[in-house]
């Protein structure tokens, strides 16, 4: 058993009519769970309808990228799918400060926002009782992470967050994981020059992590420079399993046994 944690199959990249084939590729490679995220009220539709393959569930939010898009009542109408039962978790939310500020927003009045936005996520996931989903990520330094570390201690002893496409410190993986929250790996840790990743990697107990693709981004090696896809979990989780000392089948079944709980799947027949 091994589950994609983190992909996004309804991006454009991905065409409706292929998504068969590349769930049936992951699954002929043993991955036998997908966690697929929404993005946006955009992307909400398509996600919960590929939800209804067996195998496949979903979280909903609104990236921190999109959130100029959103409107302020954003997190009542992804509220009416929390009890759906495609629905694992809250999420993709976060705080993104890559990206400069949209046309007609100040930098501060968009990261803001963003925290407004991630205030509300995590409220939301409270109401629901469900977990959450956090994206980070800076242009330089560590930023975002700080921030999105602060407000989840606002709310960590009722919810727990993944950090996911985790590429930081081992401190830092350690301060989430004292507020009871996961950290997921992705591709970037099989690249060449992803020491500091690997380290971490290292230091992380079982249980206190999760694999993810981020379908069709990063994908890891031997793949790197192509979209990436679900079953190309299987290289990633292979590689930090060889560089963990365990076999394939042991970081598999914590890996997923670690999903489990945290996303405590709900949806009949998978």
């Amino acid at each position: 058993m091994l589950t994609d944690s983190h992909c996004h199959l309804a991006s454009h990249r991905f065409q409706p009519g292929e998504l068969p084939a590349l769930i049936g590729s992951a699954r002929a490679v043993g991955v036998d769970r997908l966690v697929t995220l929404a993005t946006s009220l955009g992307d909400l539709p398509a996600n919960l309808s590929i939800a209804d393959t067996p195998c496949v569930h979903t979280c909903i939010g609104i990236h921190p990228c999109d959130v100029h898009h959103a409107p302020d009542n954003a997190i009542d109408q992804l509220a009416a799918f929390t009890a759906d039962p495609r629905v694992c978790a809250i999420g993709e939310t976060g705080l993104d400060y890559y990206h400069p500020a949209p046309d007609g927003w100040e930098e501060g009045a968009f990261r803001a926002r963003q925290m407004e936005f991630l205030r509300w996520h995590f409220q939301l996931a409270a109401a629901a009782g469900l977990n959450i989903v956090i994206h980070t990520r800076d242009q330089e330094g560590r930023e975002s992470f700080e921030d999105a570390l602060g407000i989840y201690k606002e709310f960590h002893r009722g919810i727990r967050a993944v950090f996911h496409c985790f590429i930081g410190t081992w401190e830092d993986a350690r301060r989430v994981l004292q507020l009871g929250g996961l950290v997921s790996f992705g591709g970037v840790a099989t690249f060449k020059n992803a020491r500091e990743i690997r380290d971490t990697v290292l230091k992380c107990p079982p249980g206190s992590f999760m694999v993810e693709t981020d379908a069709p981004y990063l994908a890891p090696q031997p793949h790197r420079g192509k979209r990436n896809e679900p079953a190309f979990v299987r290289d990633t989780a292979d590689f930090l399993a060889a560089l963990r000392g365990e076999t394939p089948a042991e970081l598999a079944r914590h890996t997923s046994d670690t999903a489990s709980a945290f996303f405590r799947f709900r949806s009949a027949g998978n």
